[in-house]
């Protein structure tokens, strides 16, 4: 079954640390740029990180720069999204999704139109 499966959310404290995994099946990662988006209550959709298939390229919105890393191990199929220093404007749920590497990390972040989405892991800041 091709599917992306998204794991690691949960609730923690402000200034606290999570990391969420994605975790690819029946396809390789190894040729798609993977993003991390996700979707306050309310608010619509927005990229947070993404992260080119050769890993030589990242983007991070400007809101999780210098908190949040996007990092992948292609030998396991599985992209990664470490979270410091969580902000109650943190919560919402996260996605991950790929897409062929046809787009520039920063344009494929502005995006919503992918080709494949997990289903969502929800993070929720609060004390």
């Amino acid at each position: 079954q091709v599917q992306l499966v998204e794991s690691g959310g949960g609730l923690v404290q402000p200034g606290g640390s999570l990391r969420l995994s994605c975790a690819a099946s029946g396809f390789t990662l190894d040729y798609y740029h993977i993003g991390w988006f996700r979707q306050a209550p309310g608010k619509g959709r927005e990229g947070v990180s993404c992260i080119s298939h050769s890993d030589s390229s990242t983007y991070y919105a400007d809101s999780v720069k210098g908190r949040f890393t996007i990092s992948r191990d292609n030998a396991n199929n599985t992209v990664y999204l470490q979270m410091n220093s969580l902000k109650p404007e943190d919560t919402a749920v996260y996605y991950c999704a790929a897409d062929p590497s046809r787009h520039t990390v920063q344009t494929m972040c502005s995006m919503t139109n992918l080709e494949r989405w997990g289903q969502g892991t929800r993070v929720t800041v609060s004390s």
